[in-house]
């Protein structure tokens, strides 16, 4: 393709990304192909010979976009933001014209240098120590297990590298301790890294579903006295299911105690560490080992880009470094060279879009974006809480309101929902709605037959409100398990949700609501 070609189609795809951003919200969230639908209209074998662009470009529109969910729409509620930005999506494309590889300085000396800068500037945002140094790395879940190699090196004297896992374990098997909370990635980590998943200790959760460190104490204590070696500690800031907050203070001081590896997993919380007023979620976390969170997630940076933090690079450096002759530099050492701080040799150029979007907006310009997320999850936890037919099931410190569909039950508990976080208490969460499911009268609001009272399966009842909910197109949301409780997840993060956004999506989940229990 000759560069006035280029142009002109160039062109035709930025007018188009532009109209977008500009138009996603007249789009339905989520697609409503069937399975296999997209594939039956793609031609089973390659075309032999090429292609106009246009007729490219018309297929994408025709064929591809109806498949598309839109996690950028203003109404997509479900999983977690995956939000991007203009900013963003210009460096992505800058990143992709470039076409740079990465992996050592030399190989792209700007590349290297500005992954330096801007992480140091995401250290300084966040309040971490300045003996901690940053890293891209594409995921969380990647960014845990180079956690999980680095605690395994450490603690084995970089034997398992050297000599293999049989000589890791000649000492007795290691241990890694997560919440019930903990994200998947964690089990996942474990076996990629050797561990084996039936070594990922499973730790009690308290009455806000963090991590219990009474009872992570016993449970490094029991296994040390089994011939077990505890090995490393996951803390969760902000789960995947609820946003539930792993207390670092005290978990920092039991790992200490035995010496262990302490990994933060604040994949999604951690960009509300930005602001000054939440930091308070990462209190502690100055004796970590190792930290990670997603800009992709949650601070308008497109994915993938993901940023890990490690208090001890020569550990890290040492658990994965390999350099073969044909990577040797005269520079290598001046230099970084990022190659040895993850699992990729090649790597993007993903601080270039990272750049832009801090430039573009600022540190105030993201903290009140991330304010104006904040204060419309409270106003949806307020509604619900005021709401006789729904309950919360979680206090919502940052941006998830998990909540459900429970008609009939009645005269709301005093104090309304769990608030910000701040508060020690759960004051509106109940502790024990599930004595009550299969007992709750379909004579409440909303409900059919005056006076009449029918069990009603309030799990299977989320489940059809969910599906009813999605069907409509107008929102979409997902859904999760607190507690063996089946319960709807609204996630509050995209670039452009607005408050009328979200007052639309509580409109949808009450009419929704109406239609299910009338045909149930």
């Amino acid at each position: 393709m000759d560069a006035e070609t280029f142009r002109r189609h160039g062109h035709e795809a930025i007018d188009w990304v532009a109209d977008y951003l500009r138009d996603v919200e007249q789009l339905p969230v989520v697609s409503s192909v069937s399975p296999g639908e997209i594939r039956a209209q793609l031609p089973a074998h390659p075309p032999a010979t090429g292609e106009s662009m246009d007729a490219i470009l018309e297929d994408f529109r025709s064929v591809i976009l109806p498949g598309v969910t839109h996690w950028n729409h203003p109404r997509f509620f479900a999983y977690f933001p995956a939000n991007h930005s203009g900013p963003a999506i210009l460096g992505e494309l800058l990143s992709a014209a470039l076409g740079v590889n990465a992996m050592v300085w030399q190989s792209c000396p700007a590349a290297t240098e500005l992954e330096e800068v801007v992480m140091d500037w995401l250290r300084q945002m966040l309040g971490l120590p300045e003996d901690f140094r940053g890293v891209i790395q594409d995921t969380a879940s990647t960014a845990t297990l180079v956690a999980l190699l680095c605690a395994r090196e450490r603690a084995t004297g970089f034997e398992v590298n050297a000599r293999g896992f049989a000589a890791g374990e000649e000492g007795g098997a290691l241990r890694v301790y997560a919440s019930e909370e903990a994200h998947s990635s964690v089990e996942k980590g474990l076996k990629i890294a050797g561990f084996g998943a039936e070594h990922l200790v499973r730790v009690g959760v308290d009455g806000d579903l963090a991590l219990d460190p009474e009872d992570l104490e016993r449970r490094i204590r029991a296994d040390r006295d089994r011939g077990l070696r505890p090995c490393c500690i996951v803390a969760t800031v902000g789960s995947t299911s609820s946003t539930a907050l792993d207390p670092l203070e005290p978990i920092v001081a039991i790992a200490e105690r035995h010496g262990l590896w302490t990994h933060v997993d604040a994949a999604l919380a951690g960009s509300a560490a930005i602001l000054p007023e939440k930091q308070w979620i990462i209190k502690g976390s100055a004796g970590v080992d190792s930290f990670v969170f997603n800009p992709h997630k949650w601070l308008f940076t497109n994915f993938d880009c993901s940023a890990f933090f490690c208090r001890h690079p020569e550990i890290l450096i040492r658990t994965l470094t390999i350099t073969p002759e044909y990577l040797r530099t005269p520079v290598d050492e001046q230099v970084t060279n990022f190659r040895d701080w993850g699992i990729q040799l090649g790597r993007r150029f993903r601080a270039l879009k990272l750049w832009f979007v801090l430039r573009h907006y600022g540190i105030e310009g993201l903290r009140a974006r991330l304010r104006e997320h904040l204060a419309l999850a409270q106003e949806f936890r307020q509604w619900v809480a005021e709401s006789p037919d729904f309950e919360l099931l979680a206090q919502v410190p940052l941006n998830t309101i998990c909540f459900r569909y429970h008609p009939g039950l009645g005269t709301k508990r005093s104090g309304g929902a769990a608030s910000d976080g701040d508060a020690a208490g759960a004051a509106g969460v109940d502790a024990g709605p599930a004595a009550r499911d299969a007992e709750v009268s379909r004579g409440g609001s909303g409900s059919r037959g005056e006076g009449t009272r029918q069990p009603v399966d309030v799990d299977r009842l989320n489940e059809a409100l969910l599906a009813e909910i999605n069907r409509g197109g107008v929102i979409y949301m997902t859904h999760t398990k607190l507690r063996g409780r089946y319960c709807l997840r609204l996630s509050i993060g995209q670039t452009q949700t607005a408050r009328e956004h979200v007052r639309r999506a509580w409109e949808e989940i009450q009419a929704a609501a109406k239609r299910v229990i009338a045909i149930d």
